[in-house]
């Protein structure tokens, strides 16, 4: 990088925490210093396979509209548009390759929301677990907080590099090794945590807020066991809230009342 990308960095930086600060002075909601936002891969498909440019874009605006907020934000994607392990397991498959094939489907999604990202100005950085030079940088922690502090987006593709792995747990292992405040997951089709299926049971009620112990306890599966258990040893709160809706990533960030927080 020359002397003059890393003055204009560094200014970028500068001027997202001075809005930030005059936003708390003047008694605005406080928000997130850092947080790791994880989306499903059906969202990016909007329902059907592959990705609908439309829907990336207006991720892309939330995104971009979160960092001009002064929020530094890293992004866990899944690839569930494209394969999911655990189906072609089903289907004959072996699991680890499977799950190989479905980690290489999330770095496809990650090029898609970096491209859609920098149209409309957010410099951002992909950090993938299995090494891809041509198209990513290596997943770096250290890097990745600094590509953070100059106010980037870092998006981190292909889960943890290893079969056996759901993406909910890498956003979780990813959060803490950066530092994140908060965990944010987008879920498709359902907007919060609920006392239970509420498409199998009617009178199922949506919670505002649960401990990670009563989650493991009632065993309400909006996420994987392990990403309940590493957020509860490293009392790491969580927002479960839905991808569908306007605005939804903003208001998740800005403290807005959406989704269930949990909470060690």
């Amino acid at each position: 990088m020359t002397d003059l990308e890393g003055a204009m960095t560094d200014t970028v930086a500068d001027e997202i925490v001075t809005a930030a600060a005059g936003r708390l002075a003047s008694g605005g909601p406080p928000r997130a210093r850092r947080v790791v936002l994880k989306l499903s891969g059906e969202v990016f498909g909007g329902g059907e396979i592959g990705v609908d440019p439309d829907v990336v874009q207006d991720l892309a605006r939330q995104i971009g509209h979160v960092v001009q907020l002064g929020t530094q934000i890293a992004v866990v994607v899944g690839g569930g548009n494209f394969f999911r392990g655990v189906e072609l397991e089903k289907r004959g498959m072996d699991r680890s390759r499977a799950d190989y094939m479905g980690m290489i489907a999330t770095v496809m999604n990650c090029l898609a929301l970096q491209d859609f990202l920098e149209k409309s100005g957010i410099d951002t950085r992909v950090q993938t677990a299995i090494t891809m030079a041509q198209v990513a940088e290596p997943y770096i922690p250290r890097k990745a907080i600094r590509h953070l502090e100059k106010g980037r987006v870092v998006i981190f593709g292909a889960g943890a590099g290893m079969p056996y792995f759901s993406t909910d747990t890498v956003a979780v292992q990813r959060a803490l090794e950066i530092h994140a405040d908060s965990v944010l997951m987008s879920k498709n089709g359902v907007d919060g945590v609920y006392t239970a299926d509420p498409r199998i049971d009617p009178t199922a009620v949506k919670l505002a807020s649960i401990t990670f112990d009563e989650m493991l306890r009632e065993g309400l599966g909006v996420a994987d066991a392990a990403a309940f258990s590493l957020c509860k040893d490293n009392r790491l709160p969580m927002l479960v809230f839905g991808a569908e809706g306007e605005d939804t990533i903003i208001k998740a960030v800005s403290g807005e009342k959406i989704g269930t927080l949990i909470t060690a």
